[in-house]
């Protein structure tokens, strides 16, 4: 374990980026930043081209330790280089910024009110294959749809026991049970998730330590408890398909919060602009999402 990035997780100021959109979800980041489906003719162009995409994020001036303290990538992202270096070693080495791995496979069919991580074949390599890459922790994502308790109760146990197998491996999971920003008892299932995850925080080691990647609450620091769990490291908000602007308003009224964010993050970036053009707008991004956290 790298001292130096638990110590940044856990007390610095700023935020962490989330470029881990993957194979299902990478067309709409691509189309978002201004490359149509019909600009690559199969998965292999498809993924240079996010590459270069993310690469010229993290490469920006704007992308900075400064703001950000983490960022998670995709499994493709980790194992390409930047400037001949692996993402995440650059990441680390050249911008003070600490890496995390996203390890799912993508959601399951709803089913209880909730969607499942789909099954992880390959787990154990595929961590072998992140220490050897220098990645800090993981991050893997279920969602909540409706308040039903026996399905919210399965999405927790489910993240507990892949973060068990992540643990073992001396990496630091980020458990993200996202609830539906849409759902119409969003409420509801925010309590029965408050629930689930202390009891499953209480059934850890004494000294193991998860994050937890949570939706914004309605009710404002309606986490505050979590953060003062002793086997919390920290929590870290996604923006959930709020805009950049609903995303920042809602964090900053929630103490000790900070942002995760994906597509609110690259939101307006596009392919087409001028470095001088991309690095201001990411720069304000970046400034907006940092202030949010910082409340």
């Amino acid at each position: 374990m790298n001292m130096k990035q638990w110590d940044r997780i856990r007390t610095g100021q700023g935020f962490i980026a989330a470029l881990d959109q993957s194979g299902g979800s990478t067309p709409k980041a691509l189309l978002q930043y201004g490359i149509t489906e019909d600009s690559y003719s199969n998965e292999d162009q498809m993924y240079a081209m996010v590459h270069e995409m993310r690469t010229r994020i993290i490469k920006s001036p704007a992308f900075d330790s400064k703001n950000i303290l983490g960022a998670i990538l995709f499994e493709n992202t980790m194992d390409r280089l930047i400037d001949g270096q692996y993402t995440a070693d650059y990441l680390w080495e050249k911008k003070g910024i600490v890496p995390f791995l996203k390890i799912d496979k993508g959601l399951a069919e709803p089913e209880d009110g909730v969607q499942l991580m789909k099954p992880i074949p390959g787990l154990n390599d595929l961590l072998k294959r992140a220490n050897e890459r220098n990645i800090f922790g993981t991050k893997m994502r279920s969602v909540i749809k409706e308040a039903n308790p026996s399905g919210i109760k399965k999405v927790v146990e489910q993240q507990f026991e892949v973060g068990k197998q992540i643990l073992e491996a001396g990496l630091v999971p980020i458990i993200e049970p996202e609830v539906d920003i849409h759902s119409t008892d969003k409420t509801t299932s925010e309590k029965l998730l408050k629930e689930e995850l202390s009891a499953q925080l209480s059934k850890l080691g004494k000294d193991v330590k998860v994050m937890l990647k949570l939706s914004i609450p309605t009710e404002n620091n309606f986490y505050r408890e979590l953060m003062d769990d002793p086997h919390v490291l920290r929590i870290v908000a996604l923006s959930g398909g709020y805009t950049q602007a609903e995303a920042n308003d809602k964090l900053a009224h929630n103490q000790g919060l900070i942002a995760s964010f994906s597509r609110a993050l690259s939101q307006g970036l596009s392919a087409g602009q001028s470095e001088e053009e991309f690095n201001a707008l990411l720069s304000k991004s970046v400034e907006a999402i940092y202030a949010a956290s910082i409340q």
